[in-house]
């Protein structure tokens, strides 16, 4: 009678212990899930810091560029050698998009997700 009432009492407590630790894990994924959003987040809030200075600096720097051939050129033809390069450089990236832009933007975002 006594090794019925233990073997209840034990599973009782094993039952006790199961619901616990599927308390914490739950707990635990909770955490996973907001610290992997967080470190997304950061690395968003970054990306979008570090291209607004760099858009500035690259108007800064074109205007001087422009400013510079201006007297040999003219400013309508300096302005069109810039844009030109502009232009350029889109179409490059356009064309190289999947190894430039697609595939460092996956790995990155892949190994944050998998930490």
């Amino acid at each position: 009678m006594f090794s019925s009432d233990k073997n209840i009492e034990t599973i009782g407590q094993l039952v006790e212990l199961v619901k616990h630790r599927i308390g914490l894990q739950g707990e635990y994924l909770k955490l996973e899930i907001t610290e992997k959003t967080v470190r997304l987040i950061t690395a968003i809030l970054l990306f979008t810091l570090f291209s607004l200075i760099l858009i500035a600096i690259l108007i800064y720097v074109s205007f001087a560029i422009v400013f510079a051939m201006a007297p040999s050129m003219g400013f309508p033809a300096a302005f069109g050698i810039m844009a030109s390069f502009y232009i350029l450089i889109f179409v490059l990236l356009t064309i190289f998009r999947k190894s430039l832009i697609e595939k460092p933007l996956v790995r990155f975002i892949t190994s944050l997700l998998t930490e």
